[in-house]
């Protein structure tokens, strides 16, 4: 296997290096240009989240290299896998990722710093934290198949019938045909309900008012004025009402608010019992938001653990 190689962080104003046709891009070369990738926003439209599995995308393909971006929710990995003889580069654009060698190694993948490797390379790549993550990936010559193994006595050994051909991996990315018979007798709000929670690592009230204390996390409250004025509110919390929630927070959009500038920000968003915040994190975590997440219960569960709260007639006004 090649030597691992861990280069120094990359800015977003290099350009990618240019090759000439048919010259294969080096490891080096790969670390510039997935550094040079992560360093802009075209990405950001692109990136879903799925709790089945990694969510993939190749999003650029040339004779000599190609490029992918990769989501990972928390626990997510990939096994110990090679890259069918490609060499290769990734970089982490958001959040934190490990990389687990085969001789027991184990690296932190930080935002920002590439790690690049020549063909005939193993590694298992996981997100260990409790927050979603992304990585551009880049490959040359252009990804065509990937190998899985398992790890015996020190030696790789290839796992029957796991091989990876990217065509269907093109097809698959993050499409799911199976239904558990669970599935089959939700009504399809149900269904669209469980894979936004999937999505999700909701907090529960008592964690939520931590991360606004010790993290810098935003509580948003997306209920509408009417529901604010009969129920209550939460001292401190953000009132940015559903139908303007995405346009509001998208990090690219110009009607963003000015804290919406970082993909890192942890947004926590509630509503009146924790079923509408939970799509609404969801489709935060589609504009760029890796880290939205709800309150498990919404605001009443908030006010039945007797948190700070402005009642009707202690002062709370509608909004």
């Amino acid at each position: 296997m090649s030597v691992d190689t861990q280069p120094g962080r990359q800015t977003a104003s290099q350009a990618s290096p240019q090759s000439t046709d048919g010259v294969l891009r080096s490891p080096a070369e790969l670390a510039q240009i997935v550094a040079a990738a992560a360093g802009s926003n075209q990405w950001i439209g692109r990136v879903r989240l799925c709790g089945e599995r990694r969510w993939y995308e190749r999003i650029h393909h040339e004779q000599d290299h190609d490029l992918w971006v990769i989501s990972w929710l928390p626990g997510q990995s990939t096994g110990i896998h090679d890259h069918g003889g490609s060499s290769g580069a990734f970089v982490v654009a958001t959040g934190v990722l490990e990389e687990l060698r085969p001789d027991g190694r184990n690296y932190l993948a930080e935002r920002g710093k590439p790690r690049f490797f020549g063909p005939d390379y193993a590694h298992d790549v996981r997100n260990a934290s409790n927050a979603p993550a992304v990585s551009i990936h880049a490959y040359s010559p252009p990804l065509t198949e990937m190998n899985d193994y398992e790890l015996a006595g020190g030696e790789l050994i290839p796992r029957k019938g796991e091989h990876w051909a990217v065509d269907a991996m093109n097809r698959e990315s993050c499409t799911s045909t199976r239904k558990s018979e669970d599935q089959v007798s939700d009504s399809r709000i149900e269904q669209i309900l469980k894979a936004a929670r999937a999505r999700l690592r909701r907090l529960s009230p008592e964690e939520a008012r931590n991360a606004v204390a010790k993290e810098n996390a935003v509580l948003v409250d997306i209920r509408p004025a009417s529901q604010r004025a009969v129920e209550g509110t939460i001292p401190g919390a953000l009132i940015v009402e559903r139908n303007v929630l995405q346009w509001r927070f998208d990090p690219i959009s110009d009607a963003r608010l000015s804290i919406a500038n970082d993909p890192d920000l942890q947004v926590i968003v509630f509503c009146s019992e924790g079923y509408a915040s939970s799509l609404a994190a969801a489709d935060l975590q589609d504009v760029g938001l890796w880290r939205a997440t709800d309150i498990v219960g919404g605001f009443r569960a908030w006010l039945e653990i007797g948190l700070p709260a402005e009642l009707p007639g202690d002062g709370c006004e509608g909004v």
